[in-house]
């Protein structure tokens, strides 16, 4: 019997390079590549406090915007708040440390560029994390003004889920450093089978603000504005997606090992298989002890993790060789 398609197509292998030059512009400096990490941490710890907000009904613990109350930037103290205006004021001021980050990295990036380290096509990429702060102070704003409407509280998620992505890509982009085309590394069936799994990974999100909208968490103890979706229903729906996502990464994996893949993207697929069974886990052990913040929390970080090592388990399917001089 012959061989597949799949099977009998080699990998292709990277061009050789310099030791030490990865790219058109060499390694960049380490101080950059904290920059561009720190930023990162920041985007996904951002999503873990809000989180936190929603977990302890304090999402109107500051009901106006951009005051915190009537007449004040700050917390006023009232016996009705208690810690909650604490507690939301708390995440407002850490968009600030979000905002500093962004500033840094596009600065870092910035640098690059002028020094001719880097291609002036990364600024856009740089100036994404900038930029997303800027419309998550809108959104968030808007979220606290429509009283924590779900598709809002949605909204402001996703939205920061896109701005890991982005910043994941920065950091891995930077470090590559080259600015030709991109070629493949992998054979087309695994791609198109990881590009896949990508797109189902957004729906997995998606669905999961769906739930969580239908859920008992509403960030509001007062006056919680939910969905009305059947939790149990759209929980199932939510775990579908969840198991088909695993089926993808594991038809991925194999698929690399029988085309003899690289090293790195069997690795980040591995370590994406991994993060994708710990939210599993974690998603059936809330779901089946009634939702506790802590676990409700963890899951949060864990679709956050899961966004950064798609991102990268993505770009690790191709490279960029230098661009060839005109």
């Amino acid at each position: 019997m012959s061989s597949s398609p799949v099977a009998a197509r080699p990998a292709r292998t990277p061009a050789p390079r310099t030791p030490g030059t990865p790219g058109t512009g060499g390694r960049p400096p380490r101080w950059v590549v904290a920059v561009l990490v720190a930023n990162l941490v920041a985007q996904v710890g951002i999503v873990v406090t809000g989180g936190a907000v929603r977990l302890t009904a304090s999402g109107l613990g500051c009901p106006t915007w951009p005051e915190c109350s009537a007449g004040s930037y700050t917390p006023v103290y009232t016996p009705e708040m208690g810690v909650h205006a604490a507690i939301e004021f708390g995440n407002r001021l850490l968009t600030g440390v979000v905002t500093l980050t962004a500033l840094a990295a596009l600065a870092a990036v910035a640098r690059l560029v002028l020094t001719g380290r880097r291609p002036a096509g990364l600024l856009p990429l740089a100036a994404a994390p900038l930029v997303g702060v800027v419309l998550q102070a809108l959104i968030g704003g808007i979220t606290v003004l429509t009283q924590l409407h779900p598709a809002t509280v949605a909204t402001h998620f996703l939205v920061s889920m896109a701005l890991v992505a982005a910043s994941t890509v920065l950091l891995l982009r930077v470090r590559e450093g080259a600015d030709g085309t991109p070629r493949p590394l992998v054979p087309r069936a695994p791609r198109v089978v990881a590009r896949s799994a990508g797109a189902v990974l957004g729906a997995v999100l998606v669905l999961g603000t769906v739930v969580t909208g239908s859920g008992p968490h509403s960030g509001d103890a007062e006056h919680p504005v939910r969905l009305g979706f059947d939790t149990e229903v759209v929980s199932r729906l939510h775990a579908d997606a969840v198991v088909l996502l695993l089926v993808l990464v594991v038809a991925l994996a194999v698929l690399l090992r029988r085309t003899g893949a690289p090293r790195r993207p069997r690795r980040r697929t591995a370590a994406l298989l991994v993060v994708l069974l710990a939210q599993g886990v974690l998603g059936w052990v809330q779901y089946a002890t009634g939702l506790p913040e802590a676990l409700v929390a963890g899951h949060m970080l864990g679709a956050a993790l899961g966004v950064v090592a798609t991102t990268a388990l993505l770009l690790s399917l191709r490279e960029r060789l230098p661009a060839t001089p005109a």
